[in-house]
């Protein structure tokens, strides 16, 4: 009897360890140093495997959507909003030491203990941490305003550079010029979620213009439920069927 307990014991264990991993199933893009491995948590929140270290973005919706991956070696938060800076999430990783590529806004925002880890970049800077090179893109809603949700200048998108391939994370942002001019790009993030960001239209045309060799939408939750991220596709691959769209599984429980 005693051997049945603690055989259903580790059964039930192991089953919730399976149930609180990642329920997207990661992709794998070469590089010139071996595999980058593309894991979808959450929204707006993904991990990226490079080169035997990993890059946390965004963290976001507790620590049990991290279980069973490394811990971050690298951090990127984009924006001061709480599904991007989410203080609870951050208090749960193994964090300690590590580098966290931040714009001022949410530099402002972070407690004193993460102060002495911050790398903190403004729209248009570089910098070189675990050997990739990361550049702050500029993110923010159209038509400018003072009283927009995101303004221009306070939170980051970000382009990454490792082994030879660009990387491009949107965060909150419509279809802004800095988007459409970018070049040799091979995997991007592109949000869509109304009010918040743009709508899968404004989305699809922007891509087309940038053309990125794989792009995965994400962050397309917005007040109305889910965005048509089918749309979203069939509007891309109409007039560019070279462009790899990969739709995932950001939201799970909806």
């Amino acid at each position: 009897m005693k051997i049945k307990s603690m055989l259903a014991l580790a059964f039930s264990l192991a089953f919730m360890q399976v149930q609180a991993q990642p329920t997207a199933t990661p992709d794998t893009v070469q590089t010139k140093n071996g595999p980058l491995v593309i894991q979808p948590i959450t929204h707006g929140s993904l991990v990226l495997n490079y080169n035997g270290k990993s890059i946390y973005v965004d963290p976001y919706n507790g620590v049990d959507g991290y279980q069973g991956l490394a811990k971050p070696d690298l951090i990127l938060i984009t924006d001061i909003h709480p599904d991007h800076l989410d203080l609870s999430t951050l208090g749960e990783l193994e964090i300690k030491g590590v580098k966290m590529v931040v714009p001022q806004a949410v530099a402002d925002k972070l407690p004193q203990q993460y102060k002495q880890q911050l790398v903190i970049l403004k729209n248009g800077e570089k910098s070189t941490q675990q050997g990739i090179s990361i550049s702050a893109i500029p993110m923010y809603n159209l038509p400018q305003s003072a009283d927009a949700m995101h303004t221009k200048g306070r939170g980051n998108g970000y382009l990454l550079e490792m082994g030879g391939k660009r990387v491009y994370i949107s965060g909150d942002t419509e279809g802004i010029p800095e988007m459409r001019n970018l070049k040799n790009i091979d995997v991007a993030f592109v949000s869509m979620n109304l009010p918040y960001t743009m709508d899968v239209d404004q989305a699809a045309d922007a891509v087309l213009e940038f053309k990125p060799k794989i792009v995965y939408p994400y962050h397309y939750r917005g007040q109305d439920g889910l965005s048509d991220v089918d749309s979203f596709q069939q509007q891309v691959n109409a007039k560019n069927k070279q462009i790899d769209v990969r739709l995932k599984e950001w939201y799970p429980n909806q």
